[in-house]
C-alpha cells in the first residue's frame, strides 16, 4: 500500500486560439460544450467542458504552435521542486481570480501550467 501524498489533482489541455470569443461560440454551440467559467466579454480564458472532460480557451496574441497543459496541483510543492531542478521558468507563481498560478516551458516549447485553488493570504493580479 502506497502512503505517497498526491501532489496532481487534474491536467486539462489549454488550447491557444486567436479569439476566444469565437473559439467560445464553437465550442458551445457546434460541439455543445458547456461554458464552465470565464469567457466573458473582454475575457481571455475560459473553460468549457462535455461529460466531465474540460478544455481551457486561452486567447494567445501571438500565433502560438505550442500545447498548453493545466496541471492543477494540491499545493504550491512541485512549483519549487521543478524550479530547483533547472526546469525553464515562464512565469513566477501569480496570484489570479481562477488559480495561483506558475509556468514552465519543457524541451520542445509546450507549457506547462501548473495551479491550485487562489490564494486568500497573496493579493490578486
Amino acid at each position: 500500500m502506497s502512503t505517497t501524498h498526491r501532489q496532481v489533482e487534474c491536467t486539462i489541455p489549454v488550447l491557444p486560439v486567436r479569439d476566444l470569443q469565437g473559439s467560445l461560440r464553437f465550442y458551445t454551440k457546434t460541439l455543445e460544450f458547456k461554458l464552465d467559467w470565464g469567457g466573458q466579454p473582454g475575457s481571455l480564458i475560459c473553460s468549457v467542458s462535455k461529460d466531465r472532460c474540460a478544455i481551457m480557451l486561452s486567447q494567445i496574441s501571438s500565433a502560438s504552435r505550442d500545447v498548453w497543459v493545466w496541471i492543477g496541483v494540491e499545493d504550491d510543492s512541485l512549483f519549487h521542486l521543478y524550479r530547483s531542478r533547472g526546469v525553464k521558468v515562464l512565469q513566477e507563481p501569480e496570484n489570479h481570480p481562477w488559480a495561483y498560478e506558475m509556468k514552465f516551458e519543457d524541451p520542445d516549447g509546450n507549457v506547462l501550467w501548473l495551479g491550485t485553488e487562489a490564494r486568500k493570504d497573496i493579493p490578486l493580479r
